[in-house]
């Protein structure tokens, strides 16, 4: 029994590794600089979908700036990847899919990421849960 509470404490802490480098890495990279540059966003966004650019870049802000930080507290995780996911693929279909497999790498790995926490869950080492120690 003490080598399955091992494994889940590892898992958990695996999990909890995977929510706040991959939130930070999308804040930093994508959520951030869209929502310190909100003007110049919205002359340079896409509108794939043809919302207009103020919501276009309103959900975008939303999924890569508050969806990552409900991510890194954990109890909205699963919650919090789909419009992450959502936002991924509307990229890498509509907007870029000209992108080759190279091209789109960064879209791809943050898709697989946020796909294993929608999957994975937050793990016990989140806000509102007991922690394992």
């Amino acid at each position: 029994m003490h080598a399955a509470n091992q494994a889940r404490d590892r898992s958990d802490w695996a999990l909890l590794f995977l929510r706040i480098s991959g939130s930070l890495l999308l804040l930093a990279v994508h959520g951030l600089p869209k929502l310190l540059n909100m003007q110049a966003e919205l002359t340079l966004i896409e509108d794939p979908l043809g919302l207009g650019p103020s919501v276009t870049l309103c959900l975008a802000i939303f999924a890569e700036v508050l969806c990552p930080l409900l991510i890194i507290l954990g109890p909205f995780t699963r919650l919090a990847t789909l419009p992450i996911l959502a936002v991924l693929l509307v990229s890498l279909v509509l907007v870029h899919p000209e992108w080759s497999l190279g091209e789109g790498q960064f879209a791809w790995l943050l898709a697989i990421l946020f796909t294993t926490l929608l999957i994975g869950g937050p793990g016990r080492i989140a806000f509102g849960k007991r922690l394992p120690f």
